[in-house]
């Protein structure tokens, strides 16, 4: 269940348009038409986009009339985040390691 929630939100965050789109909640709620304005796309590309983040779990919509809005998740963010944390301290000891021999190599030449 977890993979899946990660599989989903690596997908949402993969396109440059959606992490825009995240940008732009994070700073207050936004009608899909507001979202999809500054990449000049129509309501139903812009819709298209919502759907990958709201089936990550990553926005929520409510319709307020005829408006569709949208507000940010950031459970699933958080989610990521620690799973990539894990990988962060991996690659921090690999890294460490690395520096070392070459700080030793360049001493010994």
């Amino acid at each position: 269940m977890v993979e899946q929630r990660l599989d989903a939100t690596f997908h949402a965050l993969a396109d440059p348009t959606r992490r825009g789109m995240l940008a732009s909640l994070a700073l207050g709620d936004r009608s899909i038409g507001q979202l999809g304005e500054p990449y000049r796309m129509t309501f139903a590309g812009a819709s298209k986009h919502v759907r990958v983040l709201e089936g990550a779990g990553l926005i929520e919509r409510r319709k307020s009339g005829r408006r569709q809005i949208c507000s940010l998740k950031a459970a699933p963010l958080a989610e990521a985040e620690q799973w990539l944390r894990q990988w962060e301290q991996f690659w921090t000891v690999r890294l460490d390691r690395l520096q070392a021999l070459v700080e030793r190599d360049s001493e010994e030449q």
